[in-house]
């Protein structure tokens, strides 16, 4: 099956997709109206770069991207916050066609590097971004409250 994609950037009008995405993403139902503001904050901000992946009927993944300014870096880095393609469109070549999108903007950009993390209960996600060309660098440790 050769999937037509399109990827434009997330609009207002695609927070049911992001919010059932997220929430499946997590496994857990997250309070709507929160998620919204911080929705709506998050792609309004022109440091953020949210895109999806869609046809003219359904929206197949998206990914979220937010840079900022970091000393030790001395410029801008961007990390990938959220990276959700669905089930049933996993391995058809959506999420490269996400990142190197992502990987543009960092070279227009001048980005110093792109980080992405991963929860460690999704072991096969860094089979997935070493295939991406993410290097497993960095430990990050976490405070839950």
């Amino acid at each position: 099956m050769s999937l037509k994609v399109n990827i434009r950037k997330v609009e207002k009008q695609d927070l049911d997709f992001v919010y059932k995405a997220i929430c499946e993403l997590e496994n857990e139902v997250l309070d709507f109206e929160v998620f919204q503001t911080i929705f709506n904050e998050n792609i309004s901000n022109p440091k953020n770069l949210y895109l999806i992946a869609e046809n003219q009927t359904e929206g197949f993944g998206f990914i979220s991207f937010h840079t900022q300014n970091l000393l030790h870096h001395c410029g801008l880095v961007g990390e990938i916050q959220e990276f959700f393609i669905r089930q049933k469109y996993r391995g058809q070549g959506i999420g490269r066609l996400l990142i190197n999108e992502i990987l543009d903007f960092a070279e227009k950009n001048d980005l110093k590097s792109i980080e992405v993390t991963t929860n460690k209960k999704r072991v096969e996600n860094v089979a997935i971004y070493e295939n991406l060309g993410f290097a497993l660098s960095h430990n990050k440790f976490t405070i839950y409250k």
